[in-house]
């Protein structure tokens, strides 16, 4: 595939239950100057490679979102993502910049709303405790650095509009206007 109008891509991530895809729903509402795409859509047992980093199922959303942004706007992904699975993929290049942000939140909201989602398997537990806890621990670590928001105290209001205004002003701060 040919790109011939880089956008940059905002990845939104966080572990399971944190409130990615509410808040993507709501952002879908808003949404003007991009295009909010929740990676879940195309998950497929076929993708469950772990060994791999899930290699195949990033390239997938690599080329969904590079195909997409080449109708003027970027793509806002929403899903468990981290730069070290997107940086080193070929169609990165098809992006201006790449940005991250994470939702995380103390770890006693986070039993409470796997709770409330009916998550009883203790390894799923014990995984989306691990990765809130990395996100954490590293956000600040990973190249490119991770942006967090720790969502156990907002409103899903407050949470759209805080993620509203940080893609706004990541274009308009790199000046990828468009």
């Amino acid at each position: 595939m040919e790109i011939t109008h880089k956008q940059p891509l905002f990845i939104i991530t966080g572990d399971s239950c944190v409130g990615k895809s509410t808040i993507c729903n709501e952002l879908f509402k808003k949404e003007s100057a991009y295009i909010v795409m929740e990676s879940d859509l195309l998950w497929h047992e076929i993708y469950d490679t772990p060994e791999d980093n899930y290699y195949a199922y990033r390239q997938l959303w690599m080329r969904v979102c590079g195909a997409i942004s080449q109708g003027g706007k970027p793509v806002v992904l929403c899903g468990c993502n981290t730069p070290e699975q997107m940086e080193s993929l070929p169609q990165r290049k098809w992006f201006l910049n790449v940005y991250y942000l994470a939702f995380i939140a103390d770890e006693k909201v986070l039993k409470e709303r796997l709770k409330k989602r009916e998550v009883y398997d203790e390894k799923w537990i014990l995984s989306s405790l691990h990765f809130n806890r990395w996100l954490k621990e590293n956000a600040h670590l990973t190249q490119p650095k991770i942006d967090v928001l720790d969502i156990s105290d907002l409103t899903l209001s407050q949470c759209v509009q805080y993620v509203d205004q940080w893609i706004m002003c990541k274009i308009k701060e790199s000046g990828e206007m468009i």
